[in-house]
C-alpha cells in the first residue's frame, strides 16, 4: 500500500482571516518503508506571514515572493498524492488549509482516506503530550534538525513516529522513562517472548518431598 506523509507551513493558522499555504512537504511510504518519491514547495502566499508564523517556520515575506504560486503546482501535487492514503499530524489542519487552495482555483476538496496521528497518539496516550515534538522523546527519535518547523523535516520525523504508534516497529524498553509512565497510568504494551519450561511429574513430586521434609507444617510455632 502507498501512503504519503504530509506536511503543510502556512501564512497564519484561520483560512477565515486569509491565510495561506507557504510550504508543502510529502514523503513517498510503500508497506511502510520510504520511496525515493517526494513532493516539496515553497510557495508564494500572495499576503504577509503573521509574526506567530514567522516564529514557528522563519519563512519571510521577501523570501516567499520569489516562489511558485499554488496555481503553478497544484495539479503536480494532486497527481503526486492520487490514490494514496494520507497521513497528517492534526489532519483538520492542513486539509483545511489545502481544501482552501483547491477552492480558490475552483477544483474539488480532496478525498483520499486520511490518517490523523495526532488522534491515534491522543487514544494511544490519552491525557499525554502528543506534539510532534513529544512523540519524537517518546519514541527516541532524534529531533535535533527540527529548530523550526519545516514541512520535509516534520515529514521524516512523522514517518518514523508513525511506524512506531501502530505498532510496527520493535519496541525499545526506555527504562528511564518506565517508572514515569506507569505512575501516569500509560498501557506499556511491552510483550515478552521467554520461553516457559513446564515441569516433570517427577520434578514435582521431588519438590513436594522436598517442601515437606524442610518446612514445618505451622510456620509461626
Amino acid at each position: 500500500m502507498k501512503e504519503v506523509i504530509l506536511d503543510t507551513e502556512t501564512t497564519g493558522i484561520s483560512i477565515n482571516e486569509g491565510h495561506r499555504i507557504v510550504e508543502i512537504g510529502c514523503i513517498e511510504l510503500e508497506n511502510l518503508i520510504p520511496t525515493k518519491n517526494k513532493f516539496h514547495c515553497y510557495l508564494n502566499p500572495e499576503r504577509k506571514v503573521s509574526e506567530k508564523a514567522l516564529e514557528v517556520h522563519g519563512y519571510t515575506d521577501e523570501f516567499l515572493a520569489n516562489q511558485k504560486k499554488f496555481s503553478d503546482i497544484g495539479e503536480q501535487f494532486l497527481e503526486f498524492i492520487e490514490d494514496k492514503r494520507l497521513i497528517i499530524h492534526n489532519a483538520n489542519f492542513d486539509i483545511g488549509h489545502l481544501n482552501n487552495e483547491l477552492a480558490i482555483l475552483g477544483k474539488k476538496k480532496l478525498d483520499n482516506k486520511i490518517i490523523d496521528t495526532l488522534t491515534l497518539a491522543r487514544d494511544k496516550f490519552p491525557g499525554s503530550q502528543v506534539s510532534l515534538d513529544a512523540l519524537c522523546k517518546r519514541y527516541r527519535i532524534d529531533n535535533s534538525r527540527r529548530t523550526k518547523h519545516t514541512a520535509l523535516v516534520d515529514c521524516d520525523l512523522l514517518a518514523k513516529v508513525y511506524i512506531n504508534l501502530i505498532d510496527q516497529k520493535e519496541p525499545t524498553l526506555n527504562f528511564l522513562s518506565y517508572d514515569q509512565d506507569v505512575k501516569e497510568g500509560h498501557n506499556l504494551d511491552v510483550k515478552y517472548f521467554k520461553k516457559i519450561i513446564q515441569p516433570t511429574k517427577d520434578e514435582i513430586l521431588k519438590h513436594q518431598e522436598y517442601l515437606k521434609l524442610n518446612l514445618k507444617k505451622n510456620y509461626f510455632s
